[in-house]
């Protein structure tokens, strides 16, 4: 069964894409921490992303360092900072969120709600500094 980021990656599903490669997908969280709050995620539909082979996590690194670059540059932020916890959605994916705080990175917080157009904008700024 494919999950809603599968559906994301063939197009089924819309997002507002950051960058994509043969093997990864990168897209704005639509309930963010943090204004700038990236997915990134692997093609390959794997739960855990610690069952994904060791050069393919690497890869999947790899490719979020380029978007955690764009993210910083964008968002003017003191770090971005990176989180895996993969509960909800049972596909391997990390979190970059723009950070001045600590706090920035509490996923008890209240989400923030953008709306389309705040989170085409906010794309189209990372998507401006890749």
């Amino acid at each position: 069964m494919s999950t809603i980021f599968s559906k994301i990656i063939a197009g089924e599903i819309p997002c507002h894409k950051i960058a994509e490669d043969d093997n990864h997908f990168a897209f704005l969280d639509i309930m963010p921490l943090k204004t700038g709050h990236v997915l990134v995620i692997p093609k390959q539909e794997v739960d855990y992303i610690f069952d994904l082979p060791a050069d393919e996590l690497a890869s999947l690194h790899a490719f979020s360092q380029t978007i955690a670059h764009a993210i910083k540059k964008a968002m003017q932020c003191k770090r971005v900072g990176v989180a895996v916890i993969g509960l909800e959605v049972p596909h391997a994916h990390i979190h970059l969120i723009p950070m001045n705080l600590v706090s920035d990175m509490d996923f008890t917080r209240p989400k923030l709600k953008p709306d389309n157009q705040q989170l085409a904008d906010t794309a189209a700024l990372i998507r401006s500094c890749l």
